[in-house]
């Protein structure tokens, strides 16, 4: 197959009715203008004069510099027994000023009677009226024909009359919807198919839900059938279980099938582009999503690796590349020697020739795995502890000894102060600091007494903190694991600790973030 397969997207509408998603002016103007740089055909913008944030969006994004994109503005059919020209829902969508508009219009006869509570022939008069006075105020019509599969499944008649209505009337492109997300790729083909033969020069697009888990198969098994449009989301997001996800779709389309969806070096930025949408909308990326989650290109198993190592090819269905993300070799208890030497390749350390060295290096992970360790989680503290064992790491400081209080009052005030002794060069340095928390007061004291030796320390601080109970059966006696993110001005690093004693396995997280800080500046110091 080949072709061009034109690329909707829907994020800032359809993707914006997420749980947990809440997107401002500004949010919206930031996922717009990186939507255009990838290179989208269009953005639906929105909905015009549904609330001021909406209209403001409209006016801003006039300004947007490079235009590849075509933003596109939402909405529904006039309101029943009234004429389009006076409607003040068309008229919002003529004022936001856009080249396309998109309005939806009801295909199922079951909303028809129900929803609108209107004659079927009144439906059809809407959507007629709607087309034709959006066209008279020369813009471009894409009509969404909401519930298409349902209204076809329940009357095939009165659906393509729905959609003939809309042809005719001007609409350039007719998308048929799975507003219910409740179809399946085969009648989805089976539509088509008998869409396209009582329209054979009508083009046609897709719209679908997740609410089965099929919104991306059905999407394609749709172009399949001849649909040259998708409309989707990044990273499927929308309402209930969400929509066609995008960020699967076009790779598909593209790498599998030979469809062009956007420029070569724009699905280079795709991982960099799902994972912004992302922060954007505050929601976590997806560790394991197809083409550009952290796991995508993840191994862990030994033979696996092995077999990588020797061509991709053997576990890996594209070059990662292609998609902005990257190979990873997990080290675990699962993982082999040749994990361990490319690891260590990848740190520019010769493990030397001898294999016994990889081969016990790899039994210390495994047994500290067995300990509740683990490594495909903190990079950082595997660094560390691969330079420790090879011994190709100095010691920034020793500790002495510390101690933390933690004193509750009788006003209910709880207080913590950590008192820290440590070596630098043969120095000895005993300072004191009070924290929010015990392990805040820790890293503040560790901090303080660093300072003056390390004052590059200044530039990281901690942004996450996670505690794993690994032995849920023992109670408050069980080994927990402490995972803990740092950030300084240029990347991010997971450090670890394990023990019976949360404040013990909180240090030893800590001194790895800090000596990998410093691990970090010894080499650009060096370099």
């Amino acid at each position: 197959m080949s072709g061009k397969v034109v690329i909707y997207d829907t994020t800032l509408r359809d993707g914006a009715q997420t749980l947990g998603i809440s997107l401002s002016v500004t949010d919206k103007l930031r996922i717009a203008e990186r939507l255009n740089a990838l290179k989208v055909d269009y953005i639906e913008g929105g909905w015009p004069g549904a609330n001021p944030r909406e209209t403001d969006f409209f006016r801003q994004v006039r300004k947007l510099k490079s235009k590849h994109s075509v933003v596109t503005a939402f909405g529904s059919t006039r309101r029943a027994n009234q004429r389009a020209l006076k409607d003040p829902l068309i008229q919002g969508l003529i004022r936001a000023e856009t080249q396309v508009v998109t309005i939806f219009g009801k295909t199922w006869d079951l909303h028809v009677k129900e929803a609108l509570r209107v004659a079927p022939e009144e439906n059809l008069r809407m959507i007629e009226d709607s087309v034709k006075t959006l066209r008279r105020a020369g813009r471009r019509v894409f009509y969404d024909a909401e519930h298409f599969f349902d209204g076809f499944r329940s009357n095939p008649d009165y659906a393509l009359q729905t959609i003939r209505t809309a042809a005719e009337a001007g609409a350039e492109v007719v998308i048929l919807c799975d507003t219910n997300g409740g179809s399946l790729p085969g009648f989805i083909r089976q539509a088509i198919a008998e869409l396209r033969n009582a329209f054979p020069d009508l083009a046609l697009g897709i719209h679908c839900h997740n609410d089965m888990e099929l919104a991306v198969a059905n999407s394609v098994a749709a172009v399949e059938a001849g649909a040259v449009q998708v409309q989707g989301t990044v990273n499927g997001y929308g309402e209930r279980c969400g929509n066609a996800n995008l960020v699967s779709i076009v790779p598909i389309l593209q790498l599998k099938m030979g469809f062009h969806c956007l420029p070569a070096e724009s699905l280079k930025q795709l991982k960099e582009a799902s994972h912004y949408v992302a922060e954007v909308c505050n929601m976590r990326p997806e560790e394991n999503q197809p083409f550009v989650g952290n796991a995508a290109f993840a191994h862990k198993g030994g033979v696996h690796i092995n077999a990588v190592l020797k061509n991709p090819k053997t576990y890996e269905h594209i070059a990662p590349e292609v998609v902005g993300n990257q190979r990873k070799l997990l080290v675990s208890e699962m993982g082999g020697k040749s994990t361990i030497l490319s690891r260590a390749k990848a740190l520019n350390m010769d493990l030397g020739a001898d294999p016994s060295e990889a081969k016990k290096f790899l039994k210390t992970v495994q047994d500290l795995e067995a300990r509740g360790y683990h490594y495909e989680a903190a990079g950082a503290s595997f660094e560390l502890l691969m330079r420790r064992s090879y011994k190709r790491f100095k010691r920034f400081f020793t500790l002495e000894g510390f101690r933390v209080v933690i004193e509750k009052r009788a006003d209910g005030a709880v207080e913590s102060e950590a008192t820290i002794q440590l070596q630098v060069d043969g120095e000895s340095e005993h300072t004191a600091s009070r924290g929010d928390g015990p392990v805040n007061a820790l890293d503040q004291a560790l901090r303080k007494a660093l300072a003056g030796f390390y004052p590059k320390l200044k530039g990281m601080h901690l942004v996450d903190f996670k505690v794993r109970d690994l032995e849920s059966q023992s109670g408050t006696a069980a080994r927990v694991r402490v995972l803990i993110q740092s950030q300084d001005e240029k990347e991010s690093w997971w450090t670890m600790g394990v023990s019976h004693n949360i404040i013990e396995a909180s240090w030893l997280a800590l001194v790895d973030s800090i000596e990998y800080k410093l691990l970090k500046e010894d080499k650009s110091r060096k370099k």
